[in-house]
């Protein structure tokens, strides 16, 4: 009941940037933490970054320093700056977030993603 929307992904050169933005609509007002995951041919999906509501973020190593999440709740939205991109970060970028309904486990929504390509 939950439907997220990305987009910024695009092509570029080893060293620019990108700024990916994600829509959430639908029932969100449960929404707690929400995400950016990634997943290059071959590999498992993982963490890029986190962010709870009141803005307590979370990043993996490869991406600390380079990457910045940020959220904007008023306007159901996640953002994902993108800086010296390498060509490791190469992958389809998801959109992930998780609602939480007391007493109950809590369920996590994906976007469909938006491909990353960033060339040497």
């Amino acid at each position: 009941q939950v439907q997220l929307v990305e987009s910024g992904g695009g092509l570029v050169q080893a060293g620019g940037s990108l700024r990916l933005s994600c829509a959430a609509s639908g029932i969100i007002f449960s929404i707690n933490t929400m995400g950016w995951y990634r997943q290059a041919p071959g590999n498992e999906r993982e963490l890029v970054a986190t962010i709870t509501r009141d803005g307590s973020t979370n990043y993996a190593d490869s991406v600390k320093g380079r990457f910045t999440i940020s959220r904007d709740n008023t306007k159901n939205m996640v953002y994902l700056q993108m800086n010296s991109l390498k060509p490791e970060d190469t992958a389809v970028y998801y959109c992930n977030a998780n609602r939480k309904i007391p007493y109950r486990p809590p369920m996590d929504y994906w976007g469909k993603g938006t491909l990353v390509t960033v060339s040497s």
